[in-house]
């Protein structure tokens, strides 16, 4: 299978941007857990976009066939070395396996792609997402919401809003049109309201274990189990352990990401 490979300077805008975004400190030196997100991006051209905003061809990720919607189910991250601010790195990504399922909805394909990020001959970043394409729109997508459940203390709630979105996506180049155009998530996709990014559910849990003291070299697994609705909030939460049990929860307490957050040694081997 093709390999993909983009090296360049680890500058200090786009941590800053994500910082600013989240309302979270901005990193001094070495770059937090899942804040490779921000740099190191495929940037396709407009010409090589499908109509959902997703990149069709020139990838190391295309869709298996026409009408295709993606998903982001989960991943897998170890972060061996610190991927330090003012220096190049480089990301060699490839795709790993591919695995066909029959869901509710339809046919499944599951798509596992590798990241391997390295900075100064060093491998920083060891990475594995798991996303998945389904033929059709989701069953049950519009979950029944509760009452509220308020935050709890030691929760992290995070106000969603279309603003956001659409900033998050701008800063990790994602143009998937679920996150931003209201109008196609409702009449295409079959959503009731745009969708909160995986990966900004990741980045959540991430940083509210960062706030319970995880740092230095770590790894972290996680899935989407759910949906998540613009008009349905986000609170994120870490319990404090020598593993960090993760997850986001909208307001009415309804799950939607799990993880796991775990310091690694220097005697554990890479892949």
């Amino acid at each position: 299978m093709a390999t993909f490979e983009v090296t360049e300077p680890i500058l200090p805008g786009p941590a800053q941007a994500l910082a600013s975004l989240l309302g979270v400190p901005a990193p001094d030196g070495a770059l937090p857990l899942l804040w490779h997100w921000v740099y190191l991006l495929d940037r396709p051209a407009q010409a090589d976009l499908g109509p959902d905003g997703h990149p069709v061809r020139n990838t190391v990720l295309a869709p298996p066939g026409p009408g295709r919607r993606r998903m982001w189910a989960g991943g897998r991250v170890r972060t061996p070395g610190e991927l330090r601010r003012g220096e190049p790195a480089t990301r060699r990504s490839e795709v790993l396996a591919v695995r066909e399922k029959q869901g509710q909805s339809g046919p499944l394909t599951f798509v596992t792609v590798a990241h391997r990020i390295t900075q100064a001959g060093r491998l920083v970043v060891d990475e594995e997402q798991d996303i998945v394409y389904r033929a059709g729109p989701p069953a049950d997508a519009r979950p029944d919401d509760g009452p509220e459940v308020p935050p709890e203390p030691g929760e992290w709630s995070i106000e969603v809003t279309p603003t956001l979105l659409f900033r998050f996506s701008a800063l990790t180049y994602n143009a998937h049109r679920i996150h931003y155009d209201r109008d196609y998530c409702r009449e295409v996709e079959g959503y009731p309201g745009l969708l909160t990014h995986g990966p900004l559910q990741a980045i959540a849990m991430a940083e509210a274990a960062r706030a319970r003291g995880a740092a230095g070299p770590l790894e972290f697994e996680y899935r989407l189990v759910s949906p998540l609705f613009d008009f349905q909030g986000l609170i994120a939460r870490a319990e404090a352990g020598a593993e960090m049990v993760t997850t986001v929860r909208d307001r009415s307490g309804r799950r939607t990401a799990t993880g796991t957050v775990r310091g690694i040694g220097p005697d554990r081997p890479t892949r």
